[in-house]
């Protein structure tokens, strides 16, 4: 069993100290998540630190354990190998990354969506009304289709919280480095060598982000997980190019 490490300890406390404290409300007159977890960036609740924040907020027990899981199994054996100082700068880096990768994707959606409305006459404003309402303008039919507006409403009112852009650039900065080793899927019952699961994993979030199809369940921000993966990969691919050493600094 992997010997956990000492940053790997204190991010795994301070998550679920964090979760707890969402979940049941533990400060009086402050709502976490309204200022934690992060939002579209046009929205009001946006505020700036949600880009490190986010990660340390989790929606539900689950997706709490499996995290901080991942976040042990694969993240331990960097620590070991880079040090504390580098491995948080590659954590946080993901994550953020992560982060601004998912909020361009919503933005991209969202902007198509409010451009083809407001060709046809629809200013922001009366869209972000509607909005802010949960309500679907049925002159909006020939327009958009219901499932576009609900996709910006997703994208306008929907926060992203969690460390999996984060452990997604760990998970590949882990096959990078340890290729050959072994890694098993829920639903695939014999191993499967890192050089190869980690990528189809990063290829499932980017088909399901793509179609909307998740073989995971809904409400997962997809090109988070695949945003922390690219981050991750450049992040390795420049390092090696640069000869960076196990200390995190080049030779």
């Amino acid at each position: 069993m992997e010997r956990i490490t000492q940053i790997i300890k204190h991010l795994i406390i301070i998550n679920v100290i964090v979760f707890f404290i969402a979940e049941y409300n533990l400060i009086p007159n402050i709502n976490l998540t309204e200022n934690a977890a992060i939002y579209f960036f046009e929205n009001p609740n946006f505020k700036w630190w949600q880009y490190i924040t986010y990660m340390f907020m989790h929606g539900g027990l689950m997706h709490l354990f499996f995290n901080m899981y991942a976040l042990w199994a694969f993240g331990s054996p960097l620590e070991k190998i880079w040090g504390q100082q580098k491995f948080l700068f590659f954590y946080f880096s993901c994550g953020v990354g992560s982060a601004l990768i998912h909020s361009g994707v919503n933005y991209y959606y969202f902007q198509e969506g409010l451009q083809a409305l407001a060709d046809n006459g629809f200013t922001p404003e009366m869209v972000k009304s509607v909005l802010a309402e949960g309500k679907y303008n049925t002159a909006w039919e020939h327009i958009i289709p219901k499932s576009t507006f609900n996709d910006m409403m997703s994208s306008y009112f929907t926060p992203a919280v969690g460390a999996s852009g984060a452990i997604y650039g760990i998970l590949v900065a882990f096959g990078m480095m340890f290729p050959d080793a072994k890694l098993m899927m829920i639903f695939i019952p014999y191993p499967i060598k890192a050089k190869y699961f980690i990528p189809i994993l990063v290829g499932i979030d980017l088909f399901s982000g793509v179609t909307g199809f998740s073989i995971f369940g809904g409400n997962i921000a997809h090109f988070a997980h695949v945003g922390g993966a690219l981050i991750g990969f450049l992040m390795m691919w420049y390092w090696k190019k640069n000869s960076f050493d196990a200390n995190g600094w080049k030779r």
